[in-house]
């Protein structure tokens, strides 16, 4: 048992994001926007939590606004935007291949661009 507080003012970040993720599913809604939703997670928790939000996405449109390309990895449409600007649309492949500010970022965030969409092709 834990005692949330008033409006989960007792609850961590990560705590407060795992039970709006709860919430979502439970409403089953046809349009999903999530916003950073795993920002304030551990690395296990959002691996976690981004199973089930795969399942949560299924047969709806999702919009995924994140820092974190792990999140959107298996988007069929990143949308790369820079200064509030769309640069680029395409599938994380795509990007690396052809996009130096996605690949750029690829790079800072896995081992390598490419390392990530060898992860994608592992799971498929």
């Amino acid at each position: 048992d834990t005692f949330l507080g008033e409006r989960g003012l007792r609850l961590s970040g990560g705590q407060r994001q795992r039970l709006a993720i709860a919430r979502a599913m439970l409403k089953n809604p046809a349009i999903l926007l999530l916003d950073e939703a795993t920002s304030s997670l551990d690395a296990e928790s959002e691996q976690l939590v981004q199973h089930a939000l795969e399942r949560l996405m299924q047969n709806r449109t999702t919009i995924i606004i994140a820092h974190r390309l792990a999140t959107v990895l298996k988007a069929n449409r990143i949308v790369v935007l820079d200064q509030g600007r769309i640069v680029d649309v395409g599938t994380h492949a795509e990007l690396v291949a052809r996009n130096a500010l996605y690949a750029r970022l690829a790079e800072l965030q896995f081992s390598s661009p490419e390392a990530a969409t060898e992860v994608l092709a592992a799971e498929a």
